[in-house]
């Protein structure tokens, strides 16, 4: 069907085609992406535009040797086809197939595996390091977008590798869009040198004069000298400042240029720099006239573009934190709310749209957005702070010395809490609860429905002091009447009995997956006869002590989460009874002790024991055998 792709099962095939059979290569290469993902979706804009930029490193590197280092991985679709995984990528994303994300387990090309941005200079600097140590010729790149630049661990990685003369390259892949559109100074200083008439004029003028011979020297210090007055005119001395030599920018998407420029950038030393510019959903219409939709579109038909759409049964979590907080941000005009670069992902894009003077989108900064939350709060403001759970883990520090130890009042949502999907391993938000609780001073909810979220919410804007996590799940809630339910708070470290039980077992339940417990007990209760008693906890820190003294009368207590088992409820149920004589038998349903893989939520929630025919054959085999 692909007269080339067909025949590339590793970067050796690809050495053996001609500039003109690269460039049909990049074409079939896009088809086949927008075939796969069309029917299997998956992070298709970035992909797209970084076709080029791909097939010249593996035409001009020795990969696997020379370590290609991606930077969250959205855009290395193409080198994962190319690296003898194209009929595996069909089943990219899913139970048993190959991961969204570079993924070292998976293949020797992935030299370093991330799900999450800004860490690709830093781990290519240790492979550039590593090099130079053991005398390797092997080469260090490092690919990484002009969103995650906004990151402050690649501007620690770059600060370091500039210092140390590390034989490192960077390609600075510059599409002016990570998911939402960037934001920010280093956005806007890119955009600058990216559209520079008279640099781009002149550079190119230069580098296209370049040859071979023994002019090459002579001809190369005038362009670095011309590049240097240039670079700085414009605002580039950045990366110079910081001990990088600086190339381009020049078009990503052309590939006898990029082919061109790689082949001599590799002869070179030292901390280099390559500044491309790509179009995000190159080659393919519908992504590049929208990419922030492209940017995961989910199903479509890949000769129109037009999407499948999804009908929910209900109302998404992400959608009820965005009306939510722009209702409240109605009532209260201290209400501000801050985004690591997600706000169409959190549902922030109303809130954006009502009170822009209010909305702050700081870029994939997560640590950042903690802080500066902290400071917003420390100045009188509301500020709610929208985190994707696992994101949050990169904030943990700033959390506790900026935010708690302050006492500071700052609302965390944290979204995609408990396991996520097809994204895997890199993005569950399974330790969150495990890793704050121990915090002083912090509070800790998970709704079990819409009409919780809203009141937690409502609850958060009273909270005088010491930082509250709201905990939710990605995707559809439970189909609660939200939007008719009054605001109302609710009484910090409270939970709430949902069914009276007789049978001396008790469940006690966190977030939505207290429903599906709630669920199996009735089914017990209707096959069996036999009551057991479930609760609510919604709290867990301050956790309801009440109780916990109620079902201590019981003989088991069987605790429920989408979290880690490991310092999460159970932990904590478990720490409150222990030392305890006749206390219960303790037994935890939650995400055990190793990394969960990808496949569909559902899945994953019955592969740990969270779904209701789990639940029901746990708990009918407790009433079976006391």
């Amino acid at each position: 069907m692909y007269e080339l792709l067909d025949t590339i099962n590793s970067p050796e095939d690809l050495k053996k085609l001609d500039v003109t059979q690269l460039k049909q290569l990049c074409t079939e290469l896009r088809q086949y992406m927008v075939s796969c993902c069309s029917v299997n979706p998956g992070h298709l804009g970035s992909s797209l535009g970084a076709v080029e930029l791909i097939v010249a490193l593996h035409y001009i590197y020795n990969t696997p040797e020379d370590k290609i280092v991606f930077d969250v991985g959205h855009q290395a679709y193409a080198h994962k086809i190319l690296t003898g995984r194209r009929e595996a990528f069909t089943a990219n994303r899913k139970c048993g197939g190959i991961s969204g994300f570079p993924k070292r387990s998976e293949s020797p090309y992935d030299a370093f595996g991330a799900g999450h941005s800004s860490t690709s200079i830093s781990a290519a600097l240790g492979f550039a390091e590593a090099a130079h140590l053991t005398g390797s010729p092997d080469k260090a790149i490092a690919v990484i977008g002009d969103g995650a630049l906004t990151g402050g661990l690649a501007w620690e990685g770059m600060n370091n590798a500039g210092a140390s003369k590390a034989d490192i390259l960077i390609i600075l892949n510059d599409n002016d869009i990570s998911i939402d559109p960037n934001r920010g100074g280093v956005h806007d200083y890119l955009l600058k040198l990216t559209t520079s008439p008279a640099y781009n004029r002149l550079k190119n003028r230069i580098w296209n004069s370049m040859g071979e011979g023994k002019t090459r020297d002579w001809i190369q210090k005038r362009v670095l000298d011309t590049k240097s007055n240039l670079v700085r005119s414009s605002g580039g001395a950045i990366f110079e400042a910081l001990g990088f030599r600086y190339f381009g920018p020049i078009d990503g998407n052309d590939l006898e240029q990029l082919t061109a420029t790689l082949e001599r950038l590799k002869n070179l030393r030292g901390p280099r720099l390559l500044h491309i510019h790509t179009r995000k959903g190159c080659g393919y219409a519908p992504a590049e006239e929208n990419p922030t939709v492209w940017h995961a579109p989910g199903r479509f038909n890949p000769e129109t573009g037009e999407r499948v759409k999804t009908v929910y049964p209900a109302d998404r979590y992400q959608d009820v934190f965005g009306q939510v907080l722009t209702e409240l941000a109605g009532k209260d005009g201290k209400v501000v709310g801050i985004t690591p670069a997600m706000a169409s992902g959190c549902g922030m894009t109303p809130f954006a749209k009502a009170f822009p003077d209010r909305f702050f989108d700081v870029g994939i900064e997560e640590g950042h957005a903690v802080t500066f939350a902290a400071g917003l709060a420390a100045a009188g403001l509301k500020p709610f702070c929208n985190l994707y759970s696992s994101f949050s883990q990169r904030a943990y520090d700033n959390i506790i010395h900026d935010v708690a130890l302050q006492g500071l009042p700052v609302v965390f949502c944290f979204d995609r809490a408990g396991l996520v999907g097809e994204d895997g391993a890199t993005h569950h938000g399974c330790f969150d609860m495990a890793a704050y609780r121990s915090i002083p001073g912090i509070t800790i909810a998970a709704p079990r429905n819409e009409t919780a979220l809203k009141r937690l919410m409502y609850t958060g804007l009273f909270q005088e002091s010491g930082p509250m996590i709201i905990r939710y799940p990605r995707g559809i809630g439970e189909g609660a009447s939200w939007r008719e339910a009054p605001y109302e708070t609710l009484p910090v470290g409270r939970g709430e009995k949902l069914a009276d039980g007789t049978s001396g077992v008790a469940v006690l339940g966190i977030g939505p997956v207290v429903n599906n417990a709630l669920a199996a007990a009735r089914r017990c209760e209707a096959r069996t006869g036999q009551r057991i008693a479930v609760y609510d906890m919604c709290f867990l820190k301050p956790m309801d002590e009440s109780i916990l003294e109620e079902v201590s009368r019981c003989r088991r207590i069987v605790t429920v989460e989408d979290g880690v088992l490991k310092g999460g409820l159970f932990g904590a149920v478990s720490e409150y009874f222990a030392g305890r004589e006749n206390a219960p038998l303790i037994e935890g349903v939650g995400i055990p002790d190793h990394f969960i893989h990808q496949d569909t939520q559902k899945a994953q929630w019955a592969s740990c024991g969270l779904d209701t025919d789990s639940l029901y054959d746990r708990l009918s085999g407790l009433l079976k055998n006391p």
